[in-house]
């Protein structure tokens, strides 16, 4: 465990000084070429903070405004038919626009019913095997620049839904 830890520990140092001494080697200015890269990344930043910051803005108007247990409530009576247990539905409603509101679903499941529990089953599967699917486009396409994003989206959504149900199904039936 000594030498697991030493390594996680070193590896950036040393990832570091590999950098270094290979710049050297080659004669780069290192320090020149980190400059223009954080450049660069502060610029991406930059260009992509009002998405992000119009994600966050929905997910909390979306949390706060109860539109997502009318929502819940509307299609319950097609899920209890489904027999996909109701508490997963605001798991389900928000993984594929935020993480962290997902994340905190998630826990709030967990504490409520329990991690051994079905429903705790179900909603860490859900977690590992979807992706926050509007998050992760609006940053890829915001920083190349792609405005039609339809297709993409489209197959996105029914990955995350095929993740879901069969989170569902799997987890119904290893009980």
């Amino acid at each position: 465990m000594n030498i697991v830890n030493f390594l996680s520990s070193s590896a950036i140092p040393l990832i570091i000084i590999l950098i270094i001494i290979y710049g050297l080697k080659e004669k780069k200015k290192v320090f020149d070429i980190f400059l223009k890269g954080a450049k660069e990344g502060i610029e991406i930043v930059v260009g992509l903070f009002p998405t992000l910051l119009g994600i966050f803005l929905a997910v909390g108007l979306l949390r706060s405004s109860g539109i997502l247990d009318f929502i819940i409530k509307i299609i319950s009576p097609i899920t209890n038919i489904l027999k996909i247990p109701s508490q997963i539905l605001p798991l389900a409603m928000l993984r594929p626009i935020s993480g962290s509101g997902s994340m905190g679903v998630a826990i709030d499941i967990m504490k409520q019913y329990g991690v051994d529990n079905l429903i705790g089953k179900i909603a860490s599967t859900i977690m590992g095997s979807t992706e926050t699917t509007f998050y992760t486009i609006a940053i890829y396409t915001a920083c190349v620049k792609v405005k039609k994003i339809r297709f993409v989206l489209a197959a996105a959504l029914l990955a995350d839904l095929a993740g879901m149900i069969t989170s569902v199904v799997i987890c119904q039936i290893m009980s």
